[in-house]
């Protein structure tokens, strides 16, 4: 992990709820939000490019948090 160089999107404001990204490898992504940065998400490009269409398309909206 320490070998990433990570990148805080432009999206998040200054304090929590951040999210970065970094590339360490090709055909990688790794994804980690300020709140557990121990908790990577790695996906592939074009699979995050799919998650984002969808989320932009509203798939993801009626989803609710289940504790």
């Amino acid at each position: 992990m320490s070998d990433y160089v990570w990148q805080k999107s432009s999206y998040s404001h200054e304090g929590s709820n951040c999210v970065y990204v970094a590339a360490p490898a090709h055909h990688t992504i790794a994804l980690r939000e300020s709140d557990e940065p121990d908790v990577i998400l790695t996906i592939t490009p074009a699979t995050l490019g799919t998650f984002i269409r969808a989320a932009k398309a509203g798939t993801f909206d009626g989803l609710t948090e289940e504790r």
